[in-house]
C-alpha cells in the first residue's frame, strides 16, 4: 500500500511538471502583448464622446479577445458634463489616464507636458493633412491621433418640412426665417434649442462668426495682438440674426434645455430643426430609426457663396500619457484601433464615424455622415476655430449668450462681454 501511495505521488508531480511546463509555453505565446512578467496590464481609458460610449465598450471587449493580456478600463465623462475639468482633476489627484482626448491647438500647448510624441507609430503616415493640423508642433512632432472628421450645423426633419410646405432647402439668413415663421404656422416647434449647454452655444454656434472671417486664424491673431475686435466686426453684427432667428422659434425654456433633451425633442418629431452635429446619429436613430434628415448651413447672410457652409473639423484627438507605466501597450490599441479590420469596422459601421485616415474607407455612414462628407467633398466648408481661443474663454461667452437669450442685456452689450473675456483671458 505505501509502494503504491509512493508511486502515485511520483506520477503526480511528473504529470504536474510536464503541465507546468505545457502551460508556460502556451502563456508565453498568448502574453507577447503584456510586460515582461506576463502579467495582465490594464489601460485607464478617458474619454468624452457619450454617443458611442456603448459601442466603444464593444470594441474594447473585441481588442481584449485578441490581446488578453491587455484590459482596458473605459470611462465617459461629456454631453452635459465638463471632460476637460473632471481630466484636470484626476491628473492634480495623481490619476492621469493612459489614453485620453485633447483638442488640440492651445489645448495641445496646455497639456503638451504631460504627451507623448507619436510621430513614429505606424499609423501616423495614414492620417489626412486636415487631421494632424491640431496636434503637431512647432518642431513638426504629432501629440495625438484624430479620433474622426465632424461637421455640425442645423439637422433639419425633411418630412416635417414638406408638412409645412418647405420645398426648398434654406440656406440663407432670409430663407431660414421664412422656414421657422412656416413650420410655426403648421404647428411645428421649428428649433430644438439646447442653451443650458455652454458647449452648444457658447462654443459651436459661437464658432460660426469666428470662421466666416474669410481669413479666421488671421482674425483670431488679431484679436489676441489687439488688431482685430469682436465689437464692430461685421460677421459678429450679423450673427445677431440667426441667433434672435433660434431663441423667437425654439422650444419652451430653451435656457434650461439639456443635450438629451435637445436631441430627444428632434428625434421624437417635436421639432423640425436642431443645431448638434453628426455626433448625434446614432442617438437619433436609435430614438427613431426611420427619421429623413438632413443638414442645413447655420448661415449668417444672404450670400449663398458664404452662407452655405457647414463646420467640419477634428473633434478631438486621442493622447497618451507620456509617463504612463504601460506606454507600449497603451499603444498597441491606438494602433490597432485603426489598423485592424475589427478596429476599423467599428469606425466606420458601429460609430457612423467619418474617418480621419486614408486607409480607412468610409462605410456604413447614415444621412448626417453622408452631409458631411459632401459638403467636404465640394469644399464648402468652415474650420472649427474654439480650440484657438483662450482657455476658457467658451464658458465665459456661453454665459453672456444666455444673459442675452433671457432678455437681460441687450445685442451691444453681449459683444462688449465677449470682447471682454477675450481680453482678459488672452
Amino acid at each position: 500500500m505505501k509502494r503504491l501511495l509512493m508511486l502515485g505521488l511520483s506520477l503526480a508531480l511528473m504529470v504536474g511538471i510536464f503541465a507546468g511546463c505545457s502551460g508556460g509555453e502556451e502563456a508565453s505565446d498568448t502574453n507577447k502583448d503584456a510586460g515582461a512578467d506576463g502579467d495582465v496590464v490594464t489601460l485607464d481609458m478617458f474619454q468624452f464622446k457619450v454617443e458611442i460610449a456603448d459601442q466603444m465598450q464593444a470594441m474594447i471587449d473585441e481588442f481584449e479577445k485578441e490581446h488578453p493580456n491587455i484590459q482596458v478600463n473605459l470611462e465617459t465623462v461629456g454631453g452635459g458634463a465638463d471632460y476637460g475639468a473632471a481630466l484636470k482633476s484626476k491628473v492634480a489627484s495623481g490619476e492621469t489616464p493612459d489614453i485620453f482626448n485633447n483638442g488640440g491647438f492651445k489645448e495641445l500647448e496646455l497639456w503638451k507636458e504631460h504627451l507623448a510624441d507619436l510621430s513614429d507609430e505606424p499609423w501616423a503616415e495614414n492620417v489626412l493633412p486636415i487631421g494632424k493640423v491640431p496636434m503637431t508642433d512647432e518642431d513638426g512632432k504629432l501629440y495625438g491621433m484624430p479620433v474622426n472628421l465632424e461637421g455640425y450645423g442645423f439637422i433639419y426633419n425633411k418630412d416635417l418640412f414638406e408638412k409645412a410646405g418647405i420645398t426648398e432647402k434654406p440656406t440663407t439668413i432670409s430663407e431660414l426665417k421664412d422656414a421657422a415663421k412656416k413650420l410655426e404656422a403648421a404647428g411645428i416647434i421649428p428649433f430644438a434649442a439646447g442653451y443650458g449647454e455652454w458647449w452648444v452655444i457658447g462654443q459651436h454656434l459661437l464658432n460660426i462668426p469666428f470662421a466666416q472671417q474669410g481669413d479666421s486664424e488671421a482674425f483670431i491673431k488679431g484679436l489676441y495682438d489687439g488688431s482685430t475686435t469682436i465689437t464692430g466686426n461685421e460677421q459678429f453684427k450679423n450673427f445677431k440674426e440667426v441667433l434672435d432667428t433660434e431663441i423667437k422659434f425654439s422650444n419652451d425654456n430653451p435656457l434650461t434645455t439639456d443635450y438629451n433633451t435637445q436631441v430627444t425633442l428632434f428625434a421624437a418629431g417635436e421639432a423640425a430643426m436642431l443645431q448638434q452635429g453628426n455626433w448625434t446619429e446614432n442617438m437619433i436613430y436609435e430614438i427613431n430609426p426611420d427619421i429623413n434628415m438632413g443638414f442645413l448651413p447655420i448661415p449668417l447672410s444672404d450670400d449663398k457663396a458664404d452662407a452655405d457652409r457647414l463646420p467640419v473639423g477634428v473633434p478631438n484627438n486621442w493622447v497618451l500619457n507620456k509617463n504612463s507605466e504601460h506606454l507600449e501597450e497603451a499603444k498597441t490599441f491606438l494602433n490597432w484601433m485603426v489598423s485592424s479590420e475589427t478596429g476599423k469596422r467599428y469606425i466606420t459601421e458601429e460609430f457612423k464615424f467619418i474617418p480621419a485616415f486614408d486607409n480607412i474607407e468610409p462605410a456604413g455612414l447614415g444621412a448626417l455622415g453622408e452631409d458631411i462628407l459632401a459638403y467636404s467633398k465640394d469644399e464648402q466648408t468652415i474650420p472649427w476655430t474654439w480650440f484657438r481661443w483662450p482657455d476658457g474663454a467658451n464658458k465665459e461667452f456661453a454665459a453672456a449668450i444666455q444673459e442675452y437669450a433671457a432678455g437681460q442685456i441687450d445685442y451691444d452689450t453681449l459683444l462688449e462681454k465677449l470682447q471682454t473675456s477675450w481680453d482678459n483671458l488672452k
